[in-house]
């Protein structure tokens, strides 16, 4: 197969891989609290009222409002002390008209009370009475009975990935089981004459493999669950065999070629083979990644990376990310957290080809700085030693020292 007759820029190559793919939506049910990262595959709706009763949102007194009004610190109002509202309880007495009880954060406010007032802002006056120095509004520092969310409310939509935030709503109202989408199983293989596991003692003209556990952390942190098939030697049968091995067992197989340019063709030929449509897009106008190989076959995804460490997880984040969310039926990618900085040198580029280039992040007194970190894609520590990535555009010849740049944080 002929390489590179094309070289997409990266947002169309994405667009003509997905839009091959099905949507993957089968569900299992799993306890909320195991549901961190996780995607709902259908709609949660509200139980019941949350608030259910209407609560303080401090620590003070509960009083009917109009027993307040004109209160200050020079005249104060008196009320009368008739008790406490119990915690987790419901209280067995009302506030009739002069009197109050004292309330904590979260107490159900009793029979006859409409506000409640700071404990900051009254003063005890022994035995049974309180003076209070500032008048408060019907309703103030009060939750209202489904202010948060009322009964039959649409509370988390489908294809939505679960945080902290929503474990918690979740846990509020009383869920504790729900649907979530089943996470994509994506085979990984590494192949290369030259790749031996990282256990292995290094001989000359080995290199360890890098890509298989970069890829597997990207993965997991995508929503998938990675198989790591090892590593393939640079023979298309056994290529094949395994590659036909992944894709019969997981949803996306990725496959990271060995460093050779026939080693990539290999890898495409190979992929041409395990079904229709097979490859479509053989070269992405990038860089680091142009060797990438996009890939439908059997209805599911199969992507060539790079051999280079660097190349390889750019590239997967670019792509082997949004097939993931694809296949969970996300229906919003979280953005990538960023930071603006000003970029410290030149930074040249080729004109018609998107650069990707790590940068290191420095603080000084004028704001954040990004330092690019120079160094060939097959050097993972140049990686590592970044803190994200800034893209230079397509249409773009570089970018100048002083720029101010969008560095996407590498987490």
């Amino acid at each position: 197969m002929p390489e590179f007759l094309e070289l997409l820029p990266p947002p169309d190559a994405l667009h003509v891989l997905l839009r091959s793919l099905p949507v993957l939506l089968q569900g299992e049910t799993i306890a909320t609290r195991d549901a961190l990262g996780r995607v709902t595959s259908s709609p949660v709706t509200a139980p019941h009222h949350l608030p259910s009763f209407i609560r303080s949102t401090v620590d003070g007194y509960a009083v009917r409002a109009m027993d307040t009004y004109g209160a200050n610190d020079s005249l104060p109002s008196y009320l009368s002390l008739i008790g406490e509202v119990p915690m987790g309880g419901v209280p067995d007495f009302s506030v009739a008209p002069g009197r109050c009880a004292l309330i904590h954060t979260g107490g159900m406010l009793p029979e006859g009370a409409d506000a409640v007032v700071m404990v900051e802002h009254t003063q005890l006056v022994p035995p049974e009475e309180i003076e209070v120095f500032r008048a408060v509004a019907v309703g103030e520092n009060l939750l209202k009975v489904g202010e948060d969310v009322t009964a039959g409310d649409l509370v988390i939509p489908t294809g939505t990935r679960l945080r902290p935030a929503e474990i918690g709503g979740l846990m509020a109202l009383g869920i504790t089981h729900l649907s979530v989408a089943r996470q994509p199983r994506v085979g990984i293989l590494s192949s290369g004459d030259e790749v031996i596991p990282p256990e292995a003692p290094l001989e000359p003209g080995k290199v360890h493999d890098v890509n298989a556990y970069t890829l597997s952390a990207l993965v997991e942190g995508a929503g998938g669950k990675p198989v790591i098939y090892g590593i393939i030697p640079d023979r298309a049968d056994i290529l094949e065999r395994s590659a036909r091995q992944a894709l019969e067992e997981c949803n996306v197989v990725v496959i990271t070629a060995g460093s050779s340019a026939s080693a990539r063709d290999l890898t495409a030929e190979v992929i041409n083979r395990l079904g229709n449509p097979g490859v479509l897009v053989h070269g992405v106008n990038v860089r680091p990644g142009k060797p990438t190989i996009l890939a439908v076959c059997q209805g599911k995804a199969v992507i060539g990376l790079p051999g280079n460490p660097v190349s390889a997880l750019v590239i997967a984040s670019l792509f082997v990310i949004p097939v993931i969310e694809k296949a969970l039926g996300l229906i919003r990618s979280s953005p990538r957290a960023s930071v603006n900085a000003r970029l410290t040198i030149n930074l040249p580029s080729q004109a018609g080809r998107e650069d990707w280039v790590p940068v290191k992040l420095i603080q000084d007194a004028a704001g954040t700085l990004a330092e690019p970190v120079f160094g060939k894609s097959n050097l993972i520590f140049n990686l590592a030693r970044a803190d994200g990535l800034l893209c230079i555009p397509a249409d773009a010849t570089g970018l100048p020292a002083g720029a101010q740049v969008e560095v996407l944080l590498m987490i």
